[in-house]
């Protein structure tokens, strides 16, 4: 049996991690508070319905993005960066707050950062359903070999993390339900990943070129899997996931 290592959720879409040690997950939804927010750029149409993340703002087009952090504190979160004052702010009636921070952080050839939109069907995850991200550390560990650095979970912007799984058995789990703390999920298909992975959470600049690892390894672009919540149930650290 597997058991979860971490947990974490991004509030805003492509600008912060956030861990936590437990969670309650409901039926047909993302993780609470996950991608509950984004940052559209200009030119977007969406004004909360989910959309492509094309139009947001994202680690994939700006690395420097990936070191963001971020703090839950009731209905404020403090996000941080290495070259930046921290920033405490209420969303979503702060967001001009919130984009004029990241505006340093973001390339001037770029479509801009315009405005905050709040998610209103579901978080704006990259998939086009109510996904949960589940990954593994064992592929993690592997990947990291290949690489020649340990690559930090943030990287790859997941929320459930398991310890114990063969390497890539994740994948094999396509159709099939695991149960995780007392929630059920069905996992329904494989992560395919973008840039935002070459760069380092620590410091926003790029070092590793993940994608050509991946292709060159095992011939793919694919780490994590989607699930989908089918029971609600508390997932915390230390709980167990198995294969129902």
């Amino acid at each position: 049996m597997s058991t979860v290592s971490a947990l974490w959720r991004h509030p805003v879409k492509g600008v912060g991690a956030e861990p936590l040690e437990a969670v309650e997950l409901a039926a047909g939804q993302c993780l609470p508070g996950d991608r509950a927010f984004a940052i559209a750029q200009e030119g977007a149409e969406t004004y909360g319905e989910w959309a492509h993340c094309r139009n947001f703002i994202r680690g994939a087009k700006a690395g420097t993005l990936m070191a963001v952090t971020a703090k839950s504190d009731g209905a404020q979160t403090t996000f941080a960066h290495p070259d930046l004052p921290d920033l405490t702010v209420a969303l979503p009636d702060e967001g001009n707050r919130l984009i004029d921070w990241i505006r340093p952080l973001y390339p001037e050839n770029r479509p801009a950062p315009e405005r905050l939109v709040t998610a209103t069907e579901q978080g704006m995850t990259d998939a086009p359903f109510p996904s949960i991200s589940i990954l593994s550390d064992t592929s993690r560990t592997i990947l990291s070999q290949h690489a020649g650095r340990e690559l930090d979970r943030r990287r790859f912007r997941g929320n459930i993390w398991l310890e114990g799984l063969a390497p890539w058995e994740e994948f094999e789990w396509i159709g099939r339900r695991l149960r995780v703390g007392s929630a059920l999920l069905e996992v329904r298909e494989r992560n395919t990943r973008c840039k935002a992975t070459h760069s380092d959470p620590k410091t926003g600049r790029e070092d590793t070129d993940v994608l050509r690892l991946l292709e060159d390894g095992w011939g793919h672009r694919d780490f994590g899997v989607y699930a989908v919540c089918i029971e609600p149930g508390r997932v915390a650290l230390g709980d167990g996931a198995t294969l129902t």
